[in-house]
């Protein structure tokens, strides 16, 4: 059987993330420069092969300051480190699993998928869209920045939870 090409569509898709700030509230932040494809065989995604990367510079919490500190040594020194990758992605049923390299700092993840269908849109493109949601450790990852308050609570959570809405164009 032929193999099928996918493009993540930037236009329609959004690749972002939570963690828990002071353990009292969440704060969202996004990439807004990535990229990605996917191998298929036909356009049945069982098995799909997936890769993935963002640019760190592209970092947006809504708040200059706190999105100048994530691209710093303190979090993911962008300057050393300009992209996170996903690598050796296949898609087993509802579950993406594959390769995620932080920093210098390559672990295997786990990430649900929610497949929402295919599509032509009005101008001949075949699409299909996914919704992906995980969890990681950023202190797996090197990502240790770690400050106390006074009365003792952590600044910045350890768990970060990822999400995605990608969508993806046939070549």
């Amino acid at each position: 059987m032929s193999t099928t090409k996918w493009t993540i569509d930037p236009t329609h898709s959004e690749v972002s993330f939570k963690v828990k700030h002071l353990v009292i509230s969440t704060v969202t932040g996004n990439f807004t420069t990535f990229e990605g494809h996917a191998e298929t065989t036909g356009d049945d995604f069982k098995g799909a092969k997936i890769e993935f990367s963002a640019d760190i510079n592209s970092i947006s919490t809504n708040q200059a300051d706190r999105d100048t500190h994530l691209k710093s040594a303190d979090f993911f020194d962008a300057e050393k480190y300009p992209q996170i990758k996903f690598t050796n992605g296949t898609l087993e049923g509802s579950v993406l699993k594959g390769d995620l390299t932080i920093k210098d700092v390559t672990k295997p993840v786990e990430l649900e998928v929610e497949f929402g269908g295919i599509a032509d849109d009005p101008y001949g493109n075949t699409k299909a869209g996914f919704e992906l949601e995980g969890k990681i450790s950023r202190k797996e990852f090197g990502l240790t920045w770690s400050p106390v308050t006074e009365a003792g609570s952590v600044v910045v959570g350890d768990q970060i939870k990822l999400l995605a809405s990608v969508q993806l164009v046939k070549n």
